[in-house]
């Protein structure tokens, strides 16, 4: 048998360390990637091209395959296209609702609101946000078809407006023409036929093809994920992702047969993937269990899946109350957080930590990994009691834009100056006193209108 269940309050420390440490694997890979990100950055196309050879198995001729996937958006097969098409437009607008607008408020200069302070001055206030001008997305590929990957990257950043959106993928002597076609469909500007630590390397840094980004993003193996932390500093990334992983949250209405088909989803991804059901109910317990066991012969990549359940970070996991069962939840901070209970909206109410939750007994997690619309782009090993996904906000920087008037100064000038006195800042004090000094510009410039016009 692949599961056993086991009782959440008789855990030992090392199983609980298991379930909750889980990291993203990098330490083994990292001298090594630091080698291959050392010569991509030192000899470019090069050794960009020599590793492809080594670990690719492939003699790379041109790294930008853009043409070919504006060629293979044709050739692919039209249920194929339209699937692509369909979940791009999902995700297109899920990800438009998110963007934000740039703002400028007037407020009182005496610490509270608007109406605080009227005739003493004015305090214009405001926040506007930017794209980043070129990003590279991540897409694991080769002779795989990864499509939804290419989707989750590319699309967010080309609605929050990024001009130059670079897409890298494993070469391949035959590229997969769906995972070409999914980066013509979501608006890639250029495309490498590059994977690994090398093409992070590339992307960070560039070589005489590729051009240098300014962040990256995207899933891939701990070789990507290992060189992503090698580079950051130098550029920015979206975070450092481990295995896929999975917890369900049942009571005792859920469907064993439900539960054990989404565990298996997540199984299959890698060996060291993590699924976890969690629940009040004894018998659902046993059930997951029997059903897990069961359908796990009828898969093809059953071998991946048993390695997977047989990991000490999976399990199923009994509690003695929901509340139990929540906390449980919340420490583990799951990527992907399946609720299938009777009231799942009281339970989804007292969840702060999670990459992405699936409400309901017809929400699969295989239905935002492609089409639905949010993204599956998540953070792991607990990650998710620090950040979110990626999202339009991965792609924009935020600046803060403020005006004051002669009078507006004034109502602040004393808070400023005895706050950087105190900070033994003097000079700081006297920028803010040389404007009512004589010799100090009038105000007869100043603007008077509220700065509504200016807002986006």
């Amino acid at each position: 048998m692949t599961l056993q269940v086991r009782e959440i309050s008789e855990l030992s420390p090392d199983e609980r360390a298991a379930l909750f440490d889980r990291d993203a694997g990098i330490d083994e890979a990292r001298a090594d990637v630091e080698e291959i990100v050392g010569r991509v950055r030192t000899e470019g196309d090069v050794a960009v091209r020599e590793f492809c050879r080594e670990f690719d198995g492939v003699e790379v001729g041109n790294l930008d395959v853009t043409d070919a996937a504006e060629r293979a958006y044709d050739e692919i097969d039209d249920d194929v296209r339209e699937a692509i098409e369909t979940a791009a437009a999902n995700v297109r607008e899920f990800h438009e609702r998110q963007v934000p607008d740039d703002w400028r408020e007037s407020f009182g200069t005496g610490g509270g609101g608007a109406d605080e302070g009227v005739g003493a001055g004015r305090r214009e206030l405001g926040r506007r946000f930017r794209p980043l001008e070129r990003v590279g997305v991540y897409a694991p590929g080769g002779t795989a078809a990864y499509p939804s990957s290419v989707l989750m990257g590319v699309v967010p950043a080309k609605v929050a407006g990024v001009e130059h959106v670079a897409l890298a993928t494993p070469p391949a002597e035959e590229m997969n023409p769906v995972t070409l076609a999914a980066a013509h469909v979501a608006g890639a500007d250029v495309v490498y036929s590059v994977g690994g630590a090398q093409a992070v390397g590339a992307l960070a840094y560039g070589t005489e093809t590729v051009k240098a980004v300014q962040k990256i993003v995207g899933p891939g193996n701990r070789w990507v994920t290992a060189a992503k932390a090698a580079v950051r500093g130098d550029v920015d990334i979206d975070f450092l992702a481990g295995p896929s992983e999975i917890l369900v949250l049942a009571d005792a209405t859920a469907d064993p047969e439900l539960i054990a088909a989404d565990l298996l989803a997540q199984a299959e991804h890698d060996p060291n993937s993590s699924v976890v059901a969690v629940t009040d109910d004894e018998g659902l317990a046993a059930d997951v269990v029997a059903a897990v066991e069961s359908r796990t012969a009828e898969r093809e990549r059953e071998s991946v899946i048993r390695d997977a359940l047989e990991n000490d970070a999976s399990g199923v996991l009994r509690a003695r109350s929901m509340s139990e069962a929540v906390l449980f939840a919340e420490e583990y901070a799951a990527e992907h957080l399946s609720i299938q209970a009777d009231d799942d909206e009281a339970l989804l109410d007292r969840i702060t930590n999670a990459g992405s939750v699936f409400l309901g007994p017809y929400t699969p997690v295989a239905a935002g990994d492609y089409a639905s619309g949010t993204n599956h782009v998540l953070p792991t090993s607990g990650g998710a009691k620090r950040y979110g996904g990626l999202s339009v906000d991965t792609f924009l920087r935020s600046t803060t834009v403020q005006r004051l008037d002669r009078d507006g100064l004034d109502a602040l000038a004393e808070t400023v100056t005895t706050l950087a006195e105190a900070e033994g800042l003097e000079a700081h004090a006297e920028s803010v006193r040389a404007r009512f000094d004589s010799a100090a510009p009038s105000d007869s410039s100043d603007r008077t209108d509220t700065g509504d016009e200016d807002a986006a």
